[in-house]
């Protein structure tokens, strides 16, 4: 309240800034000073963090209210918000269903109108698979566009901080409010942000759209295929131009993926040990015994099998056969995905999701089945290219999204397709 007395004090005044009090929620992984930041974790529970994360002070500094702090997966490991140790976040469309993940709370607080906006993490797909599940525009801007200081490590060469709006426009504002160069983030990249604004505004005339084969088989619901199809038939009408390509590595997409970021989950979590992070539990005697019970007690049955099949990835005599071949299967979808662009085609269309949102509980049982949920997603985490979703439409009665990929450092390209996208299904 005392940050919208300020807002309210320069708008009087005359002084108008980007944000203007706008409500912003921001995923509990995301570094606060003056709200906890727990990553949904029990071995985090009351943590408060020295510093903030360089994106709440940029939306601070434009006029933005930080609302609260929203549920997520703990340590953003997971695809439906089930796996929180404050419980399960439920979907604002249908309260029997999941909202998606990891950012499902993020999602959820636009989807029910809590929020203006709210910031998320994307590591496979985590703010675009619960923006589908919701019915909500989610943006994951190329790797490297917003700075990741303040950001909880779960995969550090897949995370990136990306935006949950009602509609693109928004998605716009927040995005150049947040991006650019950080000097405390060594990956953040210095180049220039294109106007994302005016691009929303733009038509497709002359440019071409991707259609890969290999995202229109098997495992998509035929109702989502159709509402896919009549969003393709939306774009040829607003003025871009189809093609069909194939992506034939993309298959190795969810394999490679649950390598990489488990071993990368590995890595980071190593610090909570109840020593420099974490709750350490009071009757532990000894080193090992402050490690063992720390982590037995803090983290949750998804963090300790992502950290299992991390660590044996990384072991002496596995590293080369599962993470070096993981590493050599994700540099082969990436220059597949970049000789598409690099032949003429300016942005790819594929469904966010196999499926709308399932129900609480149906894959808990079943983590092969969870993992798929981001098979369409994982892509462009590996190759580091940005990514939007957008409601296309409803399936089953449930809100069901399409998936707008661009080439790196084109999150311009991305923004304008996703918007006249909007456009013209608005239109009908």
């Amino acid at each position: 309240m005392s940050d919208a007395r300020r807002v309210d004090e320069a708008v009087a005044a005359g002084r108008f800034t980007r944000l203007c009090g706008a409500a912003i929620a921001v995923k509990d992984n995301i570094c606060t000073l003056d709200l906890p930041t727990t990553c949904g974790s029990r071995i985090l529970e009351g943590f408060r963090s020295p510093y903030e994360a360089t994106v709440i002070r940029r939306i601070r500094q434009t006029g933005g209210l930080v609302a609260g702090k929203t549920n997520l997966d703990e340590f953003a490991m997971g695809s439906s918000t089930e796996n929180s140790a404050w419980g399960p976040t439920r979907n604002p469309a249908d309260s029997d269903r999941v909202p998606g993940g990891s950012s499902g709370g993020s999602a959820a607080a636009v989807a029910a109108g809590l929020v203006h906006a709210a910031l998320g993490s994307d590591t496979g797909g985590s703010v675009r698979q619960p923006a589908s599940f919701c019915g909500v525009v989610g943006v994951k801007p190329t790797y490297g566009r917003v700075s990741r200081y303040g950001l909880v490590a779960f995969g550090s060469s897949l995370d990136q901080i990306g935006t949950l709006t009602r509609n693109v426009m928004d998605a716009a504002i927040l995005l150049e409010v947040i991006a650019g160069h950080d000097l405390f983030d060594s990956t953040s990249s210095r180049a220039a942000l294109p106007d994302l604004v005016a691009e929303c505004d733009r038509d497709l005339a002359g440019l071409t759209i991707g259609v890969p084969v290999e995202y229109f088989g098997e495992g998509l619901d035929p109702a989502v295929a159709a509402l896919c199809e009549r969003a393709l038939a939306r774009l040829e009408t607003a003025g871009a131009k189809l093609r069909e390509i194939s992506l034939p590595h993309t298959r190795f997409a969810i394999p490679a993926y649950y390598l990489i970021a488990p071993a990368e989950a590995s890595s980071n979590l190593a610090r909570y040990d109840g020593v420099r992070y974490g709750n350490r539990p009071g009757s532990a005697g000894t080193a090992r015994e402050v490690y063992e019970r720390t982590r037995g007690a803090g983290f949750g049955a998804e963090v300790k099998r992502r950290i299992m099949l991390g660590t044996f990835a990384l072991s002496a005599g596995y590293h080369d056969e599962y993470y070096g071949r993981a590493q050599r299967a994700r540099a082969r979808i990436t220059a597949e995905l970049r000789a598409a662009f690099a032949d003429g085609i300016d942005a790819i269309f594929t469904p966010t999701t196999p499926a709308p949102a399932f129900r609480i509980g149906e894959k808990s049982d079943d983590p092969y089945a969870m993992y798929l949920s981001d098979v369409y997603t994982v892509t462009a985490n590996l190759a580091g290219l940005p990514a939007a979703s957008v409601p296309i439409g409803r399936a089953h009665g449930l809100p069901v999204g399409g998936q707008i990929l661009g080439d790196l450092w084109r999150d311009d390209r991305v923004i304008r397709f996703s918007a006249a996208l909007e456009r013209a299904l608005a239109a009908e």
